[in-house]
């Protein structure tokens, strides 16, 4: 049968339901529909679609996120692609979008994704799966979120996810969020993913510098240099897919900070 549904960015689109050939175009909504118990139904993910390794190994690659190879998705003949505002680029969504049915999600926090879980339940037939999972992220980051309030000091941190130039999460972004729920306070106050120094981070206090695994793979090498610069402040290599995949992933994100070392002084 027939179904409309709406997107995290407003656009209707109408599809065979439940779809049967769905091509995921984001890493976590692709681990999120593999959760979810979507076995077969996932015939197209993108190179950065790592988790589940099995199904990454076995499942059509339909290039990288920001540049899709459009034969292949077309091949593929899905009955739902789903994309990512962020991620993913306007131009290829809006060719994409004549041809197919494409669900798009727009997160900025916390919320947005546990609003996108249960929209992604929904829109493959997978509703109480969702809510399930959307019971326990909600659950573990309240949790969080009381034993953050305990602290009597925020840290104030800066998390980097890119070199020359440096990139910071800034404000209005998931990552910012995840800090803040963590009782985490972001120097970095400039909206998104501002270009800054390393001295900017002295004059605003930085106690802490997280140094994200993605998207740029620093190592214990940039971790001592950065450290070098900014003896003040204890230097620590992190997951980033605990701080920015926004899907199923959130569930082992909880217990990644439950038993993390950050708040050692």
């Amino acid at each position: 049968m027939k179904r409309e549904f709406t997107d995290q960015m407003g656009h209707a689109l109408l599809l065979d339901y439940p779809p049967k050939r769905i091509v995921s175009l984001v890493p976590s909504q692709t681990e999120l529909l593999f959760d979810l118990g979507l076995d077969s139904e996932v015939v197209g993910l993108t190179k950065f679609c790592i988790h589940p390794a099995e199904k990454f190994t076995t499942t059509t690659k339909v290039g990288g996120t920001k540049k899709l190879k459009m034969e292949v998705i077309r091949a593929l003949q899905p009955d739902l692609i789903i994309g990512n505002k962020e991620e993913n680029t306007q131009a290829e969504i809006e060719a994409l979008r004549h041809e197919f049915p494409v669900w798009m999600s727009d997160i900025n926090n916390l919320n947005d994704a546990l609003d996108a879980i249960l929209r992604i339940g929904d829109l493959v037939d997978r509703g109480p799966e969702a809510a399930y999972l959307h019971h326990l992220i909600e659950t573990g980051f309240r949790d969080l979120e009381i034993l953050a309030r305990r602290r009597s000091q925020p840290l104030n941190v800066a998390y980097l996810i890119w070199k020359s130039p440096y990139l910071f999460a800034g404000a209005n972004t998931f990552i910012d969020d995840i800090l803040r729920r963590n009782g985490w306070h972001n120097v970095v106050d400039e909206a998104r993913y501002p270009e800054l120094d390393l001295q900017s981070l002295a004059e605003r206090g930085c106690e802490l510098v997280l140094l994200s695994s993605e998207p740029y793979p620093f190592r214990e090498a940039h971790q001592r240099e950065i450290a070098e610069a900014l003896p003040q402040a204890r230097v620590l290599l992190v997951d980033g897919e605990m701080f920015s995949w926004y899907g199923s992933r959130l569930v082992k994100a909880i217990q990644y900070f439950f038993v993390a070392s950050f708040f050692e002084s």
